[in-house]
């Protein structure tokens, strides 16, 4: 995107060629992204992780039925997705003893520590966007 400095009035290109705003706010999703990746933890799809952060951070209990409305999928995309979660120990299933047809999906210590390191990624990134945007900011002046 083409834009035009506001003192000297020249034409100035984001790098992305995106608007500054949209750059602004994709950089340090970008960072959190590559950190991840280089994290070497299991990769996880946006379902998994929206699932994830839905029982993490959303009062329970959390049941399929409840979890497929909730994201708006169907049932068997959630298991599907429970299975893998499971498989890594970030979430555990529990039959509800008052009626084995509902299984409830409970948090793990695992999923916990998880969830925690994925936090410190998204903290360690904003703190590095806020960095850069103040040295850009100090550069103008």
């Amino acid at each position: 995107m083409v834009t035009r400095n506001e003192i000297t009035g020249e034409k100035t290109m984001s790098l992305s060629g995106l608007d500054d705003r949209i750059d602004a706010l994709l950089s340090p999703w970008m960072q959190t992204v590559i950190a991840y990746v280089q994290s070497n933890r299991p990769d996880l799809t946006n379902r998994q992780m929206a699932l994830l952060l839905v029982v993490y951070l959303t009062q329970g209990p959390h049941t399929v039925r409840g979890l497929a409305a909730k994201l708006r999928v169907s049932k068997p995309v959630i298991t599907r997705a429970l299975n893998t979660l499971g498989a890594f120990g970030y979430i555990r299933r529990q039959k509800d003893e008052s009626d084995l047809r509902n299984i409830f999906v409970e948090r793990t210590a695992q999923g916990h520590e998880f969830l925690e390191t994925f936090a410190g990624m998204i903290e360690a990134t904003q703190g590095h966007a806020e960095r850069s945007n103040a040295r850009e900011e100090r550069a103008y002046l």
